[in-house]
């Protein structure tokens, strides 16, 4: 019966996605696409830009710790999603690829002060200006955009980068809590 117990715990370790897993990233993808096409196209109206399906690919990541891999898919599936009403079709494919992989590099970082955990929102920050920028970057690389719009693109790139670790600091510790207590199954008669 020990060993039974023990094989199922390190069954239940290994580096694949779990149910749980793709469950998770699923419902913050699909709620970042909500979040954006209403709240988002709403707070743009007033010049905040967030880009709520980073910031939600952001948060899945750091709650899930996937492998490299793992992050490159959540990247790509980010990709897929933003190509429902894309304003530049394709390019996301490249970014959001890269934002989720420097999400991924920048997780292994040790990032506290005190107590305090940076982070969630220096990774977030520094991830989304990786995919905005490689974004931006491709734009004028390959799309021919107008070069004398570059500042206000960058402008943009921070602004959202900055909206978006907002986002996911308020997110990722009630997340955690949540997802602590439903991994114990002791802590539900408490």
């Amino acid at each position: 019966m020990a060993a039974e117990k023990r094989n199922v715990a390190n069954t239940q370790n290994t580096k694949g996605f779990q149910i749980t897993d793709l469950i998770l990233v699923a419902v913050l993808l699909a709620a970042g696409q909500v979040l954006k096409m209403t709240l988002g196209t709403a707070l743009s109206s007033i010049g905040v830009k967030p880009n709520f399906i980073i910031a939600m690919y952001c948060l899945a990541i750091l709650l899930i710790r996937p492998s490299l891999a793992q992050a490159l898919i959540v990247g790509l599936l980010a990709g897929a999603i933003n190509q429902i009403n894309p304003a530049t079709p394709w390019l996301n494919f490249i970014s959001e690829p890269l934002g989720a992989v420097a999400m991924y590099l920048l997780i292994k970082i040790p990032m506290k002060v005190g107590k305090f955990d940076l982070k969630p929102i220096v990774s977030t920050f520094l991830a989304t200006v990786v995919s905005g920028g490689s974004f931006v970057a491709c734009r004028y690389l390959f799309m021919g955009a107008n070069i004398a719009d570059l500042p206000a693109n960058l402008v943009v790139v921070f602004g959202t980068s900055a909206v978006n670790a907002i986002i996911v600091e308020a997110l990722y510790y009630p997340l955690c809590k949540v997802l602590r207590k439903s991994a114990d199954p002791d802590a539900a008669g408490r």
